[in-house]
């Protein structure tokens, strides 16, 4: 059986991020793939230009029209934007109650630019947390929801993590951010911790990797057993993607990573 897998985040008109990349990313893995905006970003490889966010009602119509006629088996979350925008997709996820749900909290561009009202940090705790299985927060994310400094070393990411455990039942953060020769995820699981290691890939094309990441874990969680194989085929998928994104010549910033690295010659 194809799996049905939705995406709720904003735009890129450049195809790196967001509900492009996740559509690029479901079809990569074998799902189909289906979208609703929340959004429309005018942005490209060096940065964000403008955001019209979608008003929370028409969120509200897109979900109930999806939901009501195709049977959805996973959702990723990305790009929410407002406190109403979150509002909105905890209300048809409490609904609706898809299998499995992964959030990307995506708060801030890699460009730097804020993509998450600031007053919309404590609805997505309060409202969206409740109901979604796993939540995969960068570093500068997982402060933002435990109001702390930064993790800059293993071990506070490390401690982060077992304060936001508190707050949220499966979580992975990514450490793509910290240094050395490795990149570690920590994955919190039922209270079980996996620390997942790859190599760090060299490249400066790295836009989209977070949403490429949580997209393509909830792509392949109805295909697995549990979610730490998941995770860990997604990490395998979005190293492999990263090592082939020099291949693509796309803008003159961050480029996107190569979404079809194991299907195009």
């Amino acid at each position: 059986m194809i799996r049905n897998v939705l995406s709720i985040a904003g735009t890129d008109p450049s195809g790196g991020a967001g509900v492009q990349a996740d559509l690029k990313t479901f079809s990569a893995l074998g799902v189909y793939g289906m979208t609703v905006a929340t959004a429309l970003v005018a942005q490209n490889t060096r940065g964000v230009a403008a955001i019209h966010h979608v008003p929370a009602e028409f969120i509200t119509r897109q979900l109930e029209t999806l939901f009501e006629d195709v049977r959805v088996d996973a959702v990723k979350i990305g790009m929410l934007g407002t406190a109403d925008a979150v509002r909105a997709v905890a209300a048809a996820l409490t609904t609706y109650r898809p299998p499995y749900v992964v959030l990307d909290p995506v708060m801030v561009a890699s460009s730097g630019d804020r993509l998450l009202d600031a007053n919309a940090v404590s609805t997505l705790c309060e409202e969206l947390l409740p109901v979604v299985d796993l939540v995969t927060p960068n570093l500068a994310e997982a402060a933002v929801l435990l109001g702390e400094e930064e993790a800059a070393t293993e071990e506070e990411a490390f401690a982060q993590l077992e304060r936001l455990q508190a707050l949220i039942p499966g979580l992975l953060i990514t450490g793509g951010h910290l240094r050395g020769n490795e990149s570690v995820d920590l994955l919190a699981i039922e209270g079980s911790v996996t620390r997942l290691r790859s190599p760090r890939v060299q490249t400066r094309n790295t836009h989209g990797t977070g949403c490429t990441l949580s997209a393509a874990i909830a792509a392949l969680r109805p295909k697995r057993g549990d979610w730490a194989s998941a995770v860990s085929d997604a990490k395998d998928y979005v190293t492999g993607a990263l090592l082939a994104a020099d291949a693509l010549e796309v803008g003159g910033g961050r480029g996107p990573l190569h979404h079809f690295h194991e299907v195009w010659s």
